[in-house]
């Protein structure tokens, strides 16, 4: 593995590599045992999309790994505006030893792994969102106790989050459906179809029936906030809620990337309920993407 530009690059193996290191990097810290394996090395970070959890977490990890993270905002770099992202990567891979970029067009994700000479992560396009996901699986598979065979449900717009999703959980072996209205469909259903078994229905409660993770995210993302009003009509029936938990499993997982908004996507009952996975799933973006980060760049 040279590069985290999306999960569609990543085998099964590769995938669940990074997650028993993610493991076995949490019960390090927590025991209070130093793993200084990035010591001398500096990440480049790009946000031309902003994040508290990308930043924060991506930050800490550099740190506690003995390595130095260097922020880069769209005021500091002016990619494929004032200089061409091929320029800009290879002038970056002369100073870093890594980058982890943010922005909106995977194109520019590709172009600088083509270009440049250091490990590239995605740290989120309008396509995907692999970090995030490599997270949600290890939070499912720590309270579980695995992935294959797994029924995960999502809810909500075919978006970055829920291709990755879908992408990851199928690569793991797991049962993949996702409600949502005609017209929001995610951009891998065809390779899903073809890859794993998957399934996408308009009706939640099909959706949930019988599921052991059920996942939301917000229904309107950054850069679509001119669309919310029409995105709140198109999405109202499409809640994670009480009535929907129904129809999943007992003892089912409910999921959500954060930042939350109580009474949309999900109501503040079921969030509430369920915040003890959620907050570990935040957590382990730590942990997770120090996984992404000694395996590349160590």
């Amino acid at each position: 593995m040279k590069h985290l530009l999306k999960l569609m690059d990543c085998t099964p193996e590769e995938i669940l590599g990074i997650l028993d290191l993610a493991d076995r990097l949490k019960a390090e810290r927590k025991a209070g045992i130093a793993h200084p394996l990035l010591a001398g090395k500096t990440l480049g970070m790009i946000f031309e999309k902003s994040s508290t959890r990308t930043r924060v977490s991506f930050e800490t990890g550099m740190y506690q790994l003995g390595g130095h993270a260097l922020f880069l905002s769209s005021r500091d770099l002016q990619i494929g505006r004032g200089e061409p992202v091929q320029d800009t990567a290879r002038v970056l891979s002369r100073y870093l030893d890594g980058i982890m970029i943010r922005t909106f067009a995977q194109e520019e994700v590709e172009d600088l792994a083509r270009y440049g000479s250091i490990p590239i992560i995605n740290g989120l396009t309008d396509f995907c969102h692999p970090c995030q996901v490599l997270a949600d699986l290890m939070t499912i598979r720590e309270h579980k106790g695995k992935l294959a065979g797994l029924n995960m449900c999502y809810i909500g717009d075919g978006n970055n989050m829920a291709n990755s999703l879908i992408v990851g959980g199928v690569k793991v072996g797991m049962k993949v459906s996702i409600a949502c209205p005609e017209g929001y469909e995610p951009e891998v259903a065809d390779w899903a179809k073809a890859n794993g078994d998957f399934t996408i229905v308009r009706d939640p409660a099909e959706a949930v029936d019988g599921a052991d993770a059920v996942y939301t995210d917000v229904w309107a993302s950054m850069g679509q906030e001119g669309e919310a009003e029409k995105r709140m009509q198109a999405f109202k029936n499409y809640q994670v809620n009480e009535e929907n938990m129904r129809f999943a499993k007992p003892d089912a997982m409910v999921l959500h990337c954060l930042p939350a908004h109580r009474g949309e996507e999900i109501t503040e009952e079921t969030f509430e309920k369920h915040a003890g996975e959620i907050f570990d799933q935040a957590e382990n973006r730590l942990h997770v993407q120090k996984a992404i980060l000694v395996k590349l760049m160590a």
